[in-house]
């Protein structure tokens, strides 16, 4: 998602530094057959949301009670950002996970780093949360491919290819995925959040992306990886998102052997195309997950007015594909009240208890426990 804002971080509270999480029995947590999902040996359809915010909470408690509406919710899957990355490193208890300098970076194992991530997968696997992590991100919020570009040079577009920038993600990649490689919470690790590389040919980040995911393979041999784009370069129509000027290619990325299903999001107030353009989109990419033989997964999804009418007829679209290429989606994004109060409002958040979270949550699930086997 473009453009979040910083969560009010310095309000809350402190925490005291814990162990790295640890779990067992890791590979059979979550798989794909063919184009479906399996977690904890059911096959179907799945629902979520994300959360960009929960990892970088310092109050056990606001982790623990979020993760419990959640899973009380009927959610399987949460996405969080595994990202926060610096150039300078913040005053006080600031939660940060990499501080990226040309001089030497450095990764925050601390109780305002990776600790807190280490706390969210040990309660995520006590409730039987599956956890997508994204380990960078397009935008330039918690840092992203800016802040490499600060410590190391060129720009957005050359980072998938810059050598130090890489030498240095993929250092990141070995702290994080060697923390959780154990635990049956991670569903799957992402490359990125949204990436991008405007005007780039395909190949640049359809290189990367088979690069990083051998690598990532080469750490773990049982957890899924995905990409984490939004879908965009796809045959079809010619409208902006079908379109390649974004440097994804949308069939070509889902032949790379390591990514284990295909992403794709949905914003069409932020596209410039009606809502109408909602069932297309997904039927579209089901179809090419079809052909590939993985799973898709509507990984975001949000507009901004109607929601309750708009939004559920998308899920009903996507739903209606759940033995045809797709097997989940994630609405963007929770919302819930913390100690410190209630979480950010972005616009398309869904707040726990609501009677917007009825009907796109509550409702949602029911329709998804109501499929056939």
């Amino acid at each position: 998602m473009k453009g979040l804002f910083a969560f009010g971080l310095g309000l809350l509270s402190l925490v005291n530094a814990l162990p790295q999480a640890q779990g067992g029995g890791a590979a059979a947590s979550a798989r794909v057959s063919g184009t479906r999902f399996v977690i904890d040996g059911k096959t179907g359809y799945f629902a979520g949301t994300n959360s960009y915010w929960i990892g970088f909470l310092t109050n056990n408690r606001d982790v623990d009670t979020t993760l419990d509406h959640i899973a009380s919710s009927g959610l399987k899957i949460l996405r969080v950002w595994g990202f926060n990355d610096v150039n300078n490193q913040p005053s006080g208890n600031t939660v940060w996970f990499q501080r990226l300098a040309s001089s030497g970076s450095q990764i925050n194992t601390g109780p305002n780093g990776l600790q807190r991530l280490d706390y969210l997968v040990r309660s995520a696997e006590t409730r039987g949360i599956k956890l997508i992590i994204a380990l960078v991100n397009y935008w330039d919020d918690f840092g992203g491919m800016k802040a490499y570009v600060n410590a190391f040079g060129g720009t957005k577009e050359s980072w998938y290819t810059n050598a130090r920038a890489q030498e240095q993600y993929k250092r990141y990649i070995q702290a994080v995925v060697s923390r959780y490689v154990n635990s049956p919470a991670i569903f799957a690790w992402e490359l990125a959040n949204e990436p991008r590389c405007k005007g780039c040919n395909t190949n640049v980040i359809f290189n990367w992306a088979t690069q990083i995911s051998d690598y990532i393979r080469s750490l773990d041999k049982d957890h899924l990886i995905t990409l984490g784009d939004e879908g965009f370069g796809l045959p079809g129509q010619t409208t902006y998102p079908y379109q390649y000027g974004e440097g994804t290619d949308f069939v070509k990325n889902l032949q790379i052997k390591n990514l284990d299903f295909g992403t794709f999001h949905m914003y069409p107030g932020h596209w410039g195309v009606p809502t109408s353009f909602g069932p297309g989109w997904i039927k579209d990419h089901a179809a090419a997950c079809r052909s590939a033989g993985k799973p898709c997964l509507l990984e975001e999804y949000g507009f901004e007015s109607d929601r309750c009418n708009v939004q559920k007829g998308w899920q009903q679209a996507s739903r209606d594909l759940s033995r045809d290429g797709m097997s989940g989606d994630l609405f963007w994004q929770w919302g819930d009240q913390l100690s410190t109060g209630q979480t950010h409002n972005d616009g398309f958040t869904i707040y726990y208890g609501s009677s917007l979270a009825t009907c796109l949550v509550t409702d949602h699930v029911r329709a998804i426990n109501a499929l056939p086997a």
